[in-house]
């Protein structure tokens, strides 16, 4: 996945609640996808469970549509690894 021909995935991942490990890629479990209020709503944001912290990252996507596709994808994906999710082969829905 691309945002202004770069990968947005996975994610940056920002603290919220508990001590911040600073983690980088594939890391923690997906417990919620939230859309962003925000126009355009090119964008949706993810929330991990990694080392008994929560973090937040947020995807930037160029076509809403697809970034709606992905979120919808990606609400199904809860309590999974982020890790499992970023190894999904999600060709077919192209």
């Amino acid at each position: 996945m691309m945002y202004r021909r770069r990968s947005n995935w996975p994610p940056v991942w920002l603290c919220t609640a508990g001590n911040d490990q600073h983690p980088k890629g594939e890391v923690g479990t997906l417990k919620a996808v939230f859309r962003s209020d925000e126009q355009p709503p090119n964008r949706c944001f993810l929330l991990v469970r990694h080392d008994d912290s929560e973090y937040l990252g947020c995807l930037l996507f160029d076509d809403q549509a697809f970034c709606h596709q992905v979120m919808e994808l990606l609400k199904g994906q809860c309590n999974r690894s982020i890790t499992e999710i970023g190894g999904l082969d999600v060709s077919h829905t192209l």
